[in-house]
């Protein structure tokens, strides 16, 4: 019983973001259209011609298939199913026009249809294949023909209803979410820099360790923001909403190029100091005289990284701060490595990423810092 509360307790954020995500204002929009391209599409799918009025259940189940997000996502799906739907009501035509449905062939074409939908040509619609090929063979029976053009018909009916109502009613393009995303990823790397930096001061083994099992989520973070970000770029084509702001990612996208960097060496910093904290595998000592300076360092760096750029004063002079912690965590570098004989150990390799970090976050002091302390560069 307590390791169910203990799971439950550990899901919960989890859960709450879900809910959250399920009633946010683009998905309830989402909804509201779904609904409302589904009831148009049930309604006008009666009054077609010819023998498609016999199959007006189709249309609604193509105004689902065509609602997404974005507008063109909504036009690639529907395409792609619509192309998947010919392909396997072609499929089942070549059965009924040769030997027809038997307990062979049936199987046969399906199996085919499954084959055809992995080569990857149909997208959303790679499902639709094998089974508008199964229905037209068992539903359509003798009247195939007459239910293969219904069913590709009333379908289409229903995926352009689907467009019109997502072309009218244009969803808001995903930039601003894109964009928060971003934001959060950046403040999250300097939460993570500032308890590197509390741990390396602290007694050790320290206290707490969740910043070293949060190491590994930071690639994932950065995989998932390059989803985002290509959903906004795709929530952007054909929009009108979208209309006059052409170039509003291309800023987010090298904000998370940069961060994607620091990320990485954030990940070096931390694998190799909980090393050492543990002592795992591979671990190297640090030396006594450094976890004052790296940890001010540490501190001084994530303070840049959650700043977006230099805006007033104050922010320049946390970047020559910066600068200044970094010039004296070098030199405390060099000067151990001279007295102690031994230039390997955390302590380097966290210099130098700090180094790199600040570089990276467009300090123009640390590219001085660059040219004019060779012998830095080499501890």
């Amino acid at each position: 019983m307590t390791n169910i509360r203990t799971r439950v307790r550990a899901r919960r954020p989890g859960i709450v973001r879900s809910l959250r995500e399920a009633v946010d204002p683009a998905r309830l929009l989402l909804v509201a259209k779904t609904a409302l391209a589904v009831g148009l599409a049930w309604l006008i799918a009666p009054h077609m011609p010819g023998v498609t009025d016999e199959y007006p259940y189709y249309a609604p189940l193509g105004a689902l298939v065509s609602m997404y997000p974005t507008l063109m996502g909504s036009v690639r799906s529907g395409l792609q199913t619509l192309l998947g739907l010919a392909t396997g009501i072609g499929l089942a035509a070549v059965v009924v026009l040769t030997v027809g449905p038997t307990w062979w062939t049936i199987p046969a074409v399906v199996g085919i249809g499954v084959l055809v939908s992995g080569t990857g040509w149909f997208g959303a619609g790679r499902e639709y294949v094998p089974m508008a090929a199964l229905f037209v063979l068992i539903i359509g029976g003798q009247n195939a023909d007459d239910y293969s053009v219904g069913y590709l018909v009333q379908t289409a009916v229903g995926v352009v209803v689907g467009l019109l109502v997502n072309l009218v009613i244009a969803p808001a393009p995903l930039t601003l979410a894109a964009a928060a995303r971003v934001d959060a990823f950046r403040t999250q790397l300097s939460e993570h820099l500032h308890d590197i930096g509390t741990a390396v001061s602290e007694s050790w083994p320290p206290e707490h360790q969740q910043w070293a099992d949060d190491a590994a989520s930071l690639a994932d973070t950065t995989s998932g923001l390059r989803t985002a970000l290509s959903e906004a770029d795709d929530s952007r084509r054909g929009n009108p909403r979208a209309r006059g702001r052409r170039g509003e990612t291309r800023q987010i996208h090298a904000d998370l190029t940069r961060l994607d960097r620091v990320a990485h060496l954030i990940r070096d910093i931390s694998d190799e100091i909980a090393d050492t904290i543990w002592d795992r595998p591979g671990a190297l000592a640090l030396d006594p005289a450094l976890p004052e300076p790296l940890s001010a360092a540490c501190h001084a760096v994530a303070e840049i990284i959650a700043q977006k750029e230099p805006l007033d004063a104050a922010d320049h002079r946390a970047r020559a701060e910066a600068a200044r912690a970094i010039r004296l965590l070098l030199e405390t570098v060099d000067d151990r490595t001279i007295d102690v004989h031994r230039s390997m150990g955390p302590g380097v390799l966290a210099a130098m990423h700090l180094r790199r970090i600040l570089i990276l976050s467009g300090h123009r002091e640390a590219d001085e810092a660059d040219d004019s302390d060779p012998e830095s560069a080499g501890a």
